[in-house]
């Protein structure tokens, strides 16, 4: 029997909240009849394609959608007059019913889906007619947090790249879901564990790792593609972790951190770096120009009580660039020094042309941060060139948590949580979806508990608090807020914009809707039956635009799961 960790920050400490029962699809779906397993007949997909992922209407090559991360897709197809009769074209049912965050890649008509348990389906992208599917078998022993959610594949040539629930980086076939190879990416029994999608580039499959609320040291990975050897290998928590001694955060605020007693501690104890947590939950992006990656860093363990971890603890909520070919580190900016609230860097980076300060356009990078703000960064050497307007309320900001507990907004779930942002360049405009989840903080010092659950306290959502979410649209150039969408209960998922002038976006009451980019007027919904937390996708398949999404809910806010992959055209 598996033994698997407690279901997440949600069961561990009272966050959930419980939805009331929200109607089912509200058409009748005629889906043609899913035939025995086969195979699929995938192009291969090269470099170049890659490359020029960007460029394509027909595919979704990668998990958002480029390696800039833009999640803008090209098809205008579905726009903001006729997306009002966007209707389901076919429904997929999983055989996992649990959160569902699979950001769905589509390669010349067929299509790769993920659920929890690091299952694959290969689907036809026009019916939904399973192809193949993989169904993984768990090691002995899986430990991880916030749900056993996986995020997507990656496809290069004729193979799909898994990352797994019990830290395995498998390599199948595309045409039939065969394991080519697999490789052991760490030790799960320790707290490791894989929920994000792989990222290929270059012949290499590069891969972070979960668990940064069990001890492990971090690490981002290059494997090569064809054999599944390592590569190369960066440490997201260096052998020094100490850092400026910063006092303040990103946007100048003091985090009331004591200095004194922090710099005994290390001289008693020594640097934590082998414990210090640093997961990385989501994608890096690729600067193919200066073949540079980029990606956020999570937390430090213990999550609440720095009094074991003194220093910066570096490179924790962290935006961090590499070499592409030889991993080593190129530059950073740390967002929150010695972090003891949990809101750590977790949604994907991505590039983007920004004005800098004195209005000249360079190469940019945005973080859409826990905190409520959208980061903007010069890429050349990470440093900051502003942050957005605040997106969510935000109250005692840095109260140190107590025994008793401390109030105090964002709280640990975020600001935007993971879920990826979407950028129109026409519009100098990025998107984000937000939670707003008032808690307290309480910390509770332990010791290290080898590779179990080390919160080093709790965050708990306050019942007599209203939660609530949003969907926001920021102009990056000047950090103003152009638009704002009120949800009834916090975002966590991922949106999707598109040359048709849409935002598309879904919510934990089953909602799924379309938005004019501009303004933020609603132009068309769908009630789901479970919630919509997954990335969406668009694609076209025989003259058709598609947009696709999961509906399976989520665990870490415990919205209602579900197992459908839905497909939406126009007719």
């Amino acid at each position: 029997m598996n033994r698997l960790s407690i279901g997440g920050y949600a069961a561990l400490f009272g966050l959930a909240f419980f939805l009331p029962a929200t109607a089912y699809a509200q058409q009748e779906v005629k889906q043609d009849s899913v035939g025995p397993v086969g195979t699929a007949n995938v192009t291969p997909v090269t470099q170049a394609m890659l490359n020029a992922a960007d460029k394509s209407a027909t595919n979704f090559l990668l998990t958002n959608g480029n390696y800039a991360q833009t999640r803008f897709h090209l098809a205008k197809q579905i726009n903001q007059k006729n997306v009002k009769n966007l209707h389901v074209a076919w429904i997929y049912q999983t055989d996992v019913k649990e959160s569902l965050e699979t950001s769905p890649i589509v390669v010349d008509g067929v299509m790769f889906v993920t659920t929890s348990y690091s299952h694959v389906y290969a689907l036809d992208a026009k019916t939904g007619r399973e192809l193949w599917h993989y169904n993984h078998k768990m090691g002995p022993i899986t430990t991880y947090c916030c749900g056993p959610n996986n995020r997507g594949v990656q496809v290069l040539n004729d193979m799909v790249y898994l990352a797994t629930l019990d830290a395995k980086l498998i390599a199948l076939s595309a045409k039939t879901g065969d394991v080519v190879w697999k490789t052991d990416i760490a030790d799960p029994e320790m707290g490791y564990s894989e929920t994000m999608a792989p990222t290929v580039v270059k012949d290499k499959v590069l891969i972070g790792t979960n668990g940064g609320e069990y001890g492990i040291r971090g690490f981002v990975r290059a494997y090569d593609a064809k054999t599944g050897k390592q590569v190369w290998s960066f440490n997201t928590i260096p052998d020094s972790t100490v850092g400026v001694w910063a006092t303040k955060d990103a946007t100048g605020r003091d985090m009331h951190r004591d200095i004194a007693a922090e710099k005994d501690a290390l001289a008693k104890n020594g640097d934590p770096f082998a414990k210090l947590g640093g997961g990385v939950w989501q994608n890096p992006a690729v600067d193919l120009a200066s073949n540079r990656i980029y990606f956020v860093v999570g937390n430090p363990s213990p999550d609440l009580d720095g009094s074991t971890r003194p220093g910066d603890n570096l490179y924790t909520d962290s935006l961090v660039a590499l070499d592409l070919d030889t991993g080593k580190y190129v530059c950073h900016f740390q967002y929150i020094a010695h972090d003891v609230w949990d809101l750590d860097a977790v949604s994907p980076p991505v590039l983007v042309d920004v004005k800098d300060k004195s209005g000249k356009t360079v190469p940019g990078v945005l973080h859409a941060g826990k905190t409520g703000h959208i980061y903007v960064h010069d890429r050349k050497d990470c440093s900051l060139i502003r942050f957005s307007e605040a997106m969510v309320p935000q109250e005692n900001m840095w109260v140190l948590p107590t025994k008793d507990g401390a109030r105090m907004l964002p709280g640990a779930n975020g600001g935007v949580e993971w879920s990826p942002i979407a950028t129109d360049p026409s519009q100098s405009l990025a998107y984000a979806i937000n939670l707003h989840q008032p808690m307290t903080y309480r910390v509770e010092s332990s010791p290290y508990p080898n590779g179990k659950l080390w919160l080093g306290g709790a965050f708990t959502a306050i019942p007599s608090e209203k939660q609530s979410g949003n969907i926001t649209a920021v102009n990056y150039d000047t950090g103003k807020i152009k638009w704002q969408v009120k949800t009834p209960e916090p975002m966590i998922g991922g949106i999707l914009a598109t040359a048709g002038g849409l935002v598309f976006t879904g919510e934990g009451n089953g909602k799924f809707a379309a938005y004019n980019s501009a303004d933020g007027k609603e132009l068309w919904s769908f009630r789901a039956g479970a919630g919509v937390n997954a990335p969406p996708s668009s694609y076209m398949v025989g003259g058709k635009q598609y947009i696709v999404v999961g509906a399976g809910g989520n665990t870490q806010v415990n919205f209602k799961r579900g197992n459908n992959i839905i497909a939406f055209t126009l007719d």
